[in-house]
């Protein structure tokens, strides 16, 4: 691949710091505001990184890529998860908070509306979550966050000891259902005062 200019190498760092920091790409108008030059200039100078092989880009808004095997530094574009321990797709589990591990992800298979929130990721044990498509061994990614829509995959802290993967919903008597994907476990019902959300599923990892 041929060699890049400062300005260029300026702009394929930004891409890159950009996309890690708010899991997307940023846009032409966002990258010419940053460099403080017209959006035209941008353009010409994102249309040079694609003839070099450096990002590639569609029509479709926020679809800038960095290649793999441009250099070192941009061998693929990833975001840097710690890895917390492990959490319960079946019964609860013991709650680790430890940091385990580092893992790499592609932002292209964490959901949108993550920015500005901090992303973990734990292990699964169990199958209770089957039919959602989480599995045994699967690595989740999960957005920090203390509230959770009905419906959502969430991380629940039961009587502030025990971790649990499970779809969030209210339930009656004013209780909270922590309910599985799968017909072979029940939900799980507990009083508000002893559940608290810790996250909401935005992602998943699989090794094969």
């Amino acid at each position: 691949m041929r060699g890049l200019t400062d300005k260029q190498q300026e702009i394929l760092d930004f891409i890159e710091d950009f996309s890690r920091r708010e899991g997307m790409s940023p846009t032409v108008y966002e990258v010419g505001e940053y460099f403080k030059i017209r959006t035209p200039t941008a353009f010409a100078h994102i249309r040079a990184l694609q003839k070099k092989g450096y990002v590639d880009r569609s029509s479709k808004a926020r679809s800038l890529t960095l290649l793999r095997g441009s250099s070192p530094k941009h061998m693929s574009l990833t975001l840097s998860i710690p890895l917390l321990g492990r959490i319960s797709a079946g019964l609860p589990l013991f709650a680790e908070e430890n940091k385990k591990a580092t893992i790499h992800v592609d932002p292209g298979l964490i959901a949108r509306g993550t920015g500005g929130h901090r992303l973990f990721a734990l292990e699964v044990v169990g199958m209770s979550m089957q039919d959602a498509g989480i599995l045994d061994g699967d690595t989740l990614i999960i957005k920090e966050s203390k509230i959770a829509e009905l419906g959502e995959i969430v991380i629940a802290l039961v009587d502030k000891i025990e971790a649990t993967c499970k779809y969030f919903y209210h339930a009656e008597d004013q209780q909270i259902e922590l309910r599985p994907a799968n017909d072979d476990f029940k939900s799980q019902f507990y009083n508000y005062d002893e559940v608290e959300i810790q996250g909401v599923l935005v992602g998943l990892n699989r090794r094969y």
